[in-house]
């Protein structure tokens, strides 16, 4: 089973995440979970932003940098939402992870890729956070560089439908999420 480590979306560390953690473990998977802000969670994703810009996003790299190094180089690199951007980002410094698994939100196109990476991309259908032309644009650049790419949307939830703390939350949506999510990473 894989090493895997989990960022937060710009709520912060919530019981959703680690509830996340856990069914993660429960499937015999090793899963790290850092606070990424140092902070207690919030409740809004407004309040999220201004917590983000109050940390700061360099900090919040420097954090997920910091819990990574505590990992094999293999680990998969997961988050929701911002956090899969924080976990794109950290892809060019572990060329070596096993999968990127990115829950609600691409995160842009990582600065490197390497060829064969098997990556699963969860998404709301619609989304505000991610319009359809970026998620193409994405896709585009993903398959390019040669990843493993399969992205499922699932029709009408909200952005962050797995968090049961949030609007969003669809429970069927984040049931058949959690299903595929399992299945990705039980060869990782």
């Amino acid at each position: 089973m894989a090493h895997i480590l989990l960022l937060h979306s710009v709520y912060g560390l919530r019981p959703a995440v680690l509830a996340a953690a856990d069914r993660l473990r429960a499937a015999g998977h090793q899963v790290t979970t850092p606070d990424l802000y140092g902070q207690p969670a919030v409740d809004t994703v407004e309040e999220g932003f201004a917590l983000l810009d109050k940390v700061g996003r360099d900090v919040v790299l420097d954090r997920a940098r910091a819990a990574a190094r505590e990992l094999p180089g293999e680990a998969v690199l997961a988050g929701f939402s911002m956090g899969a951007g924080v976990a794109g980002a950290l892809l060019a410094e572990r060329p070596g992870a096993a999968a990127l698994l990115l829950l609600h939100g691409t995160g842009g196109a990582p600065d490197s890729v390497r060829p064969g990476l098997p990556v699963q991309l969860h998404l709301a259908d619609p989304d505000e956070y991610e319009p359809q032309a970026e998620v193409d644009e994405w896709l585009r650049a993903m398959t390019a560089a040669g990843a493993d790419v399969s992205v499922h949307r699932y029709p009408g939830p909200g952005h962050l439908f797995t968090d049961p703390g949030v609007p969003d939350h669809d429970a069927s949506a984040a049931a058949l999420t959690w299903d595929r999510a399992l299945a990705f990473l039980a060869d990782r």
